[in-house]
């Protein structure tokens, strides 16, 4: 619903959605005139573009080829050590986690005795 303050009143009253997008009798003015140009001098292009180099060299074609080489090892193991504690520690970390909710629910299912 769309809410109003009448002057009448002094309380919010719901008009219609038209009168809610133009507030207090405030009607948007359409322009005949064109508007002033900004910029009225033509700009200087140049005449060879100039290559930034924000990222640096694209490493991307170098990755894939090493990522997608057939040697047998899986591809979040395939950079070696850094690796392979990344992974054991995400599991060792699931497998406690797991543990602790178990041992939670069990204690939060058995009453406890006074």
């Amino acid at each position: 619903m769309y809410y109003k303050f009448s002057g009448f009143t002094q309380k919010l009253t719901g008009p219609w959605a038209s009168e809610a997008y133009s507030p207090q009798g405030l009607r948007p003015v359409v322009s005949t005139e064109a508007p002033p140009i900004i910029f009225a001098t033509p700009t200087k292009l140049t005449s060879s573009p100039t290559g930034y180099d924000y990222a640096g060299k694209n490493k991307v074609p170098e990755l894939q080829k090493f990522f997608q080489k057939c040697d047998g090892v899986s591809v979040h193991l395939k950079r070696g050590l850094p690796d392979q504690m990344l992974y054991r520690t995400t599991m060792v970390l699931t497998v406690g986690g797991t543990v602790y909710c178990l041992i939670a629910l069990y204690m939060a299912s058995q009453p406890k005795n006074k």
